[in-house]
């Protein structure tokens, strides 16, 4: 276990993505994943329905996702994430297949779309800690022979990206500019965690 940790036990972290996983690696963190095993889309509509915007709607469900381990996992502390695509009023979804992923790229060229990467710690049913900052992406123009040459390099991978990127690696020809903390933009603020962590007491200050 880390030098640095001083948690009982790691942390749970209650999301399958491999960009978190890797960050929380990176920063010595030791944790085990957890399957939060909730219907996000379910949860999600009718939130969209009455209106929510990005950052209200990964709030709720890094909440839920951190709630849903930590009833399995008594005493435990747990970490659940989300992160959201907002276009103005529009909310974006990863897209089904190419075609739905050359339309989305389309549609976010040229303009500035934000990325709200919401986090929430929680332990058995108590929230202890939630925050969702948000990275401001500017892709610049986009022909529509640039999207299908990006689309071949990047690969099948990009659709279970929201915005049909990852900004760590051939994403990065997208944008002609980027504001936002690096790991925020991969969806797991870290700066707000630590902190966090600290305070608590599982983490050396």
């Amino acid at each position: 276990m880390s030098a640095l940790w001083r948690g009982a036990a790691p942390l749970l972290l209650a999301s399958k993505s491999a960009a978190r996983r890797a960050l929380l690696t990176a920063a010595g963190i030791p944790f085990e994943a957890r399957d939060a095993m909730i219907d996000e889309r379910a949860l999600e509509t009718p939130l969209r329905q009455a209106g929510a915007g990005g950052a209200a709607i990964a709030r709720e469900l890094a909440r839920k996702k951190a709630l849903a381990v930590a009833a399995r996992e008594p005493g435990r502390l747990v970490l659940g994430a989300d992160q959201t695509l907002a276009l103005g009023d529009k909310l974006f979804t990863k897209p089904g297949d190419r075609a739905g992923a050359a339309a989305q790229l389309a549609a976010l060229s040229g303009r500035t779309h934000e990325l709200h990467s919401a986090i929430c710690v929680a332990r058995d049913d108590a929230v202890l800690f939630e925050a969702a900052p948000v990275a401001r992406m500017t892709m610049r123009a986009l022909t529509g022979a640039f999207i299908e040459a990006y689309l071949d390099a990047a690969g099948a991978a990009v659709l279970g990206s929201v915005g049909v990127y990852h900004a760590e690696g051939l994403g990065v020809h997208l944008f002609e500019r980027i504001e936002g903390e690096h790991s925020v933009i991969l969806g797991l603020p870290l700066a707000p965690l630590l902190e966090f962590l600290r305070a608590e007491g599982s983490l050396m200050a």
